[in-house]
């Protein structure tokens, strides 16, 4: 999918940015990446309207690019999955609903969530027709729904097992949890993997097998998406070049579905291509496999010879 803003929740965002100081906005987007990087959360950094609008502009397009990622990762996996209700958990601006209701154009009900007021306002503002709930993921109910996603939420959750188990509870179908690409984030998915395998699920996505995960020691399975900065973006970060790299983690599993690339492989690092052939990192059903692929067998290279980080062979 086209990691770009779709044209109407662009021009949404660039309306309730009109008129709005680009300085002020820099100096909010400065303090929400310094507590993300730190490891901390959208809870004590965004607490206003101006905070919501700087995360529009600094934090918005990356995690709408990485959600528009995982749900096309998704539908090539259950291609007969077309879900009719979206429960997105922790929704913050609604970004993730945006990504569904592209993926899955014909979905007709969603419903967004939130703990923070300042997160759910904006969101009124930018998802159309759609219903919004005030919720606490650990201590009050959520609706049912046959497509949950819960998208860089787990981090800011203190009892990570709970929160999984009572998605899973709230979901007939397919969960997706997302969060961000480091060795925190992707512990928390690994963690949330195996939980969810025992309690019955089926892995769809990144994984093509429900074999135990075979990542040790400080490696760590992510992926990255690569998308356009516009310049309200490049000045909020202080940014040079026209383009962020932004890294994540994610788990899909679903109760009901099997997923259609069982047996297949998932390519976990860049390719190396060398005058000899090309070196793919993989994660297979057996495990984890290093393969060459030589020039001379120009079958088997012809059809990687384009492969990228995060596609399946």
């Amino acid at each position: 999918m086209d990691p770009a803003l779709p044209p109407r929740l662009k021009e949404a965002a660039e309306a309730l940015l009109e008129g709005v100081s680009r300085k002020d906005l820099a100096a909010h987007s400065t303090a929400i990446s310094k507590e993300y990087r730190a490891g901390g959360g959208s809870a004590r950094v965004v607490r206003s309207e101006a905070d919501t609008l700087a995360y529009l502009v600094a934090r918005l397009p990356a995690t709408y690019a990485v959600n528009a990622a995982v749900l096309a990762e998704v539908r090539a996996a259950v291609p007969d999955f077309t879900p009719a209700h979206l429960l997105d958990v922790g929704a913050g601006p609604g970004t993730a609903a945006w990504a569904a209701r592209e993926t899955w154009p014909a979905l007709a009900q969603a419903t967004l969530t939130d703990s923070n007021a300042s997160f759910l306002d904006l969101a009124r503002k930018l998802v159309p027709n759609a219903e919004f709930l005030p919720r606490n993921l650990i201590t009050e109910a959520l609706p049912a729904a046959d497509l949950v996603i819960a998208s860089f939420v787990i981090a800011e959750i203190a009892e990570p097992s709970s929160a999984v188990s009572k998605l899973y509870a709230a979901t007939t179908d397919v969960l997706v949890l997302i969060e961000p690409g480091t060795p925190q984030g992707f512990a928390r998915i690994h963690a949330a993997r195996a939980q969810l395998i025992a309690q019955g699920a089926n892995v769809l996505a990144p994984c093509t097998h429900a074999n135990a995960c075979p990542m040790t020691g400080t490696d760590w399975c992510h992926f990255t998406q690569r998308l356009p900065r516009s310049r309200d973006h490049m000045q909020a970060k202080g940014a040079s070049v026209p383009y962020e790299d932004e890294r994540y983690s994610y788990l899909a599993v679903s109760k009901a579905r099997r997923s259609a690339n069982e047996a297949r492989a998932r390519i976990l690092a860049p390719p190396r291509e060398s005058k000899p052939g090309i070196e793919l990192k993989l994660c297979t059903p057996a495990g984890l496999e290093n393969r060459s692929i030589a020039k001379r067998d120009k079958q088997a290279f012809v059809a990687v010879r384009r492969a990228e980080w995060s596609d399946l062979v």
